[in-house]
Parts: structure tokens; C-alpha cells; sequence
């Protein structure tokens, strides 16, 4: 059986993964990693997800929790997810990264850490976003460029980055399946009064109170409009997805992924 060690055992990610791990037998979690200074540490992590021994005492020390298990899964906070890159690539270990919202400019330290162990880049570990992603790149390469698109995302009020990482990488698949970079042609806002431009991917983001995730993209013409469409009821279908995907980066030979590899759809 896979061993797993999750990064942010005490957030909201990290306690619903260690429920789900109780419903699987492909991966096991045997390691649980909170940060420095947290109340919960020396706590079994099971007691706080659900009321349940897991076995595994919530440690900040990552480079231990790393020594006992065969792959890293990280929810825990952007500007902690260089050093948890760092610590993997020291030791070898395939790592899942599921959180979002960090630097920019890590996207290099992404590239060069996947030439060193698994690494799985995943803003979204669900299953049916990874299919809706393969959706929106079929449409934005099949229709022509007067059909406008527009990405609409609602989320938790608690969530700090905006737009998602999900609405991102469903625009930055819609920019480059027309052939450009989301930079190029992103907008998040028209208070200034200006009209939109051909081509323009815009983004319209709702906070608050405790929308799980919701994702649309529109495709818009004159005379008809296309809506793809991802709403999440449940967070448990995350750390599925994530599990599913860690136990499958574990196995993988040195690279950098997406849950599309995951799941098969990688065009």
C-alpha cells in the first residue's frame, strides 16, 4: 500500500483528506504536517478530522513525516509551498500540490523540480474539473474567436485568492487552445469604461458565504452562447480526487504533471 503524507494535516483540506483516506485501501496516510507554532501539534490526526485514531501524530517537522512515506500531498499555505518543494526534492519524494494562490514566480521552480521527482500541479483535484478543462479546450480551439468567453467563479467568503487557481487554469486552457497566453489576453476588470476587445477571456468572481466552488465558462456569440459548467456539493470530492491522484503520482517516473495526466485526458 502507498504511504502518504499530508502537508496541512489541520486545515480544512487536510482534514477531509485524511476522511477519505478511511474509505480507500490504495493509500494510506501515515504522516500528518502542520506548521510551526500550530496549537494542534503532538494531536492524532484522526481525532481532530473525525474523532478517530489515525496513528499519526501532527509534527512541524516535514523532513521525518517525509522519511515514512512514499509520497507528499500539500494543502497547506502559498508561501510555504517553496520551502515543501525544497524539502521533497532533497529527499526524493513525489509531491502533490494542491494549494494555490502562491508567487508567480515559482512556476520556473516547478519546471526544475519536475526534472527531479513526481511533481503534480493540481488547483483542482476533482475529477469532473479535470474533464471540464478538456471541455473548454475543445470549444475555445472549435469556435471561432467572435464567440466572447467569460469565466465566472463563487467560492467561500474565506477564500483569499481571486480569481481561483481553477478559473485560471480554465482560462489559460481556453488562451492557449486559440494560441496565446492567458497574460496576453486576460481581463478581471472594465472599471475604466473601456469596451471589450475580440479575443479579451474575462473573469467574474463572487466570495462568500459557503459556496464550495463553482466554476462556468461561456463561450458568447451573437444569437447563442455555450455554458460549461463544474458546481461542487461536497468538499470530500477533492481529497478523492487528490488521493487518487497522489497514489498515481507515486508510481510515476520523474516529471512534472496535471491531474489531465491523471485522469487520461491530456491532449
Amino acid at each position: 500500500m502507498i504511504r502518504a503524507a499530508v502537508i496541512g494535516a489541520t486545515g480544512r483540506m487536510g482534514q477531509a483528506l485524511i476522511r477519505a483516506g478511511r474509505e480507500t485501501n490504495a493509500i494510506r496516510i501515515v504522516a500528518a504536517v502542520a506548521s510551526e507554532g500550530s496549537r494542534f501539534l503532538g494531536h492524532d490526526a484522526g481525532k481532530l478530522a473525525d474523532q478517530t485514531t489515525l496513528g499519526a501524530t501532527v509534527t512541524a517537522d516535514l523532513r521525518a513525516a517525509l522519511a515514512s512515506c512514499d509520497v507528499a500531498i500539500d494543502f497547506s499555505k502559498p508561501d510555504a509551498t517553496a520551502a515543501n518543494l525544497a524539502a521533497c526534492r532533497t529527499v526524493s519524494k513525489p509531491l502533490l500540490i494542491g494549494t494555490t494562490g502562491f508567487p508567480a514566480e515559482l512556476t520556473s521552480e516547478f519546471v526544475k523540480a519536475g526534472r527531479d521527482i513526481p511533481l503534480l500541479i493540481a488547483p483542482n483535484t476533482s475529477m469532473g474539473v479535470s474533464l471540464l478543462i478538456e471541455l473548454v479546450r475543445a470549444c475555445a480551439r472549435a469556435l471561432p474567436s467572435e464567440f466572447d468567453i467569460e469565466i465566472l467563479e463563487s467560492h467561500h467568503r474565506g477564500k483569499k485568492d481571486a480569481p481561483s487557481g481553477t478559473a485560471l487554469a480554465l482560462g489559460r486552457t481556453a488562451a492557449r487552445a486559440r494560441g496565446h497566453e492567458l497574460t496576453e489576453v486576460t481581463v478581471t476588470s472594465r472599471a475604466d469604461g473601456t469596451p471589450r476587445v475580440e479575443g479579451d477571456i474575462g473573469f467574474s468572481v463572487i466570495r462568500g458565504g459557503d459556496v464550495i466552488g463553482e466554476h462556468t465558462v461561456l463561450f458568447m456569440a451573437p444569437g447563442e452562447q455555450i455554458a460549461l459548467t463544474h458546481r461542487a456539493t461536497d468538499r470530500a470530492i477533492f481529497a478523492r480526487g487528490a488521493l487518487r491522484a497522489a497514489a498515481w503520482l507515486a508510481v510515476q517516473p520523474v516529471g512534472l504533471y496535471g491531474m489531465q495526466d491523471v485522469a487520461g485526458y491530456k491532449t
